[in-house]
């Protein structure tokens, strides 16, 4: 069985999908947080609790954003998964030191 060896995580913070929206597609769009949200059918606290990064895109969320973007929730899934990933990655590294890594016989 091949070896695949943990990647540490990369020095620089994927961005949080929040981040894009914020400084990229609602500008570019001309659009307010409040039309925005309307258009995406949520709450405008929700939507400015995702552009403030204090909450996470959920997988609906995600096909939401895709279909008013046109770019797919595989896209905002993504960033998402990479963001909390990198920060997981970064608050668990003393621990998974101590974690063996078992192979099977």
């Amino acid at each position: 069985m091949p070896e695949h060896p943990v990647k540490s995580p990369a020095a620089w913070r994927p961005s949080h999908p929040g981040e894009l929206l914020r400084e990229d597609v609602l500008p570019a769009l001309r659009l307010t947080v409040t039309a925005a949200a309307k258009k995406l059918g949520v709450s405008r606290q929700t939507l400015h609790a995702i552009l403030s990064e204090k909450s996470s895109v959920s997988p609906e969320m995600a096909v939401r954003l895709g279909k008013f973007c046109g770019n797919g929730a595989d896209l905002w899934l993504g960033m998402q998964t990479a963001h909390d990933l990198w920060q997981a990655q970064r608050d668990l590294a003393e621990i998974v030191k101590t974690i063996p890594t078992l192979r099977a016989a």
